[in-house]
């Protein structure tokens, strides 16, 4: 519990309040924010790294799910009246929105058992972000910045590539939280394309060859793929249907995407619970 604040970080909300000067100062450093950057906190807690930020953009917006901690930093901030505090799910804030006077930069300390379907949301809205800068864990981080080959390659990598440049700028030790979490932590910078280098003719078919490929990722892509497009198509592609979803690079995966959006009535593409 935190002294100062009185709460209890909670589990089912995946809180774990980062706490350590050094590494809070780092972070700013990292984003550099300015005053005119129009700044969105996710999840911002107790308030430790929000308070850096207001004291170089006093107009910043957080959003914050835990109705306890509203009153926390209103509190907290309370000689700061152009803070504009959301009390609201990130999986469902429309944060376009906010990006009224231009483009967003996004900030937070991401609740680990909601990062990934939180980063594919906030991807859907690339086209009114800037950059992003998230305190997520060790292992997302390498999986988004994973390359073909890498046995952290999967569907997180490939469709926030699709999206944005992955640059993992440092890692951050449990003892950087209150409670300390049980698995290291790493900061990692997105910046979404100006231009799209691969774009796909249908991006929903593009999600699902990726979630098609990497729910079988174990097998060969004639087999995992086989209940979308045949070894023969794939071959016609110059896809080597021996390959494992993992050897594919992203340009092969839109290649294939583009061939059944022109050649296939497309299937269900509703979205799955799995991530990757």
């Amino acid at each position: 519990m935190s002294k100062k604040a009185g709460h209890q970080a909670r589990k089912r909300f995946g809180q774990n309040f980062l706490h350590d000067p050094g590494v809070i100062e780092r972070i700013v450093r990292s984003i550099n924010p300015k005053a005119e950057d129009i700044m969105v906190e996710i999840g911002p807690g107790l308030g430790a790294l929000t308070e850096e930020l207001l004291a170089v953009n006093p107009r910043l917006h957080v959003v914050e799910l835990d109705r306890d901690l509203i009153p926390v930093l209103r509190t907290r901030f309370f000689n700061y009246p152009q803070l504009q505090i959301h009390e609201a799910d990130a999986l469902r804030f429309d944060f376009s929105q906010l990006a009224t006077d231009g483009p967003l930069r996004v900030v937070g300390n991401l609740p680990y058992n909601i990062s990934t379907p939180l980063i594919f949301h906030l991807l859907e809205q690339s086209g009114v972000v800037k950059d992003m800068h998230f305190m997520l864990q060790k292992e997302v981080v390498q999986r988004m910045a994973a390359g073909p080959g890498d046995n952290n390659y999967g569907r997180l990598g490939i469709m926030t590539q699709y999206f944005c440049q992955v640059q993992p700028l440092f890692e951050v030790g449990p003892g950087a939280f209150k409670p300390s979490p049980r698995v290291d932590s790493a900061i990692v910078r997105l910046i979404p394309h100006e231009t799209l280098p691969h774009p796909a003719r249908d991006l929903s078919m593009l999600q699902q060859v990726v979630r098609t490929a990497f729910n079988a990722r174990r097998k060969t892509l004639r087999k995992g793929l086989g209940s979308l497009i045949s070894a023969e198509e794939l071959q016609t592609l110059g896809i080597n249907d021996g390959l494992r979803p993992e050897n594919l690079t992203l340009p092969e995966y839109v290649a294939i995407a583009d061939y059944l959006t022109g050649n296939r009535p497309q299937a269900n593409t509703a979205n799955e619970a799995d991530h990757d």
